[in-house]
């Protein structure tokens, strides 16, 4: 059961590992990887790295108000 204590930030994460793991340069299938987010001021960044080429993708979301 999903908790819904959860930050909007995690749960967009969870959404990244559940749906975005593929690796779109090389196609691995990366089902037990998961993306890693980090803040920055005003910024999130999620990050995944794929485990069989070492392609980076980045998502970057800005908290401007």
């Amino acid at each position: 059961m999903a908790s819904t204590h959860r930050s909007p930030f995690e749960r967009l994460r969870t959404q990244y590992n559940d749906v975005d793991l593929v690796c779109p340069k090389c196609g691995y299938d990366d089902k037990d990887g998961e993306w890693q987010a980090a803040t920055a001021g005003r910024t999130v960044q999620y990050r995944h790295v794929c485990p069989s080429c070492g392609a980076i993708r980045r998502r970057t979301l800005s908290l401007d108000s």
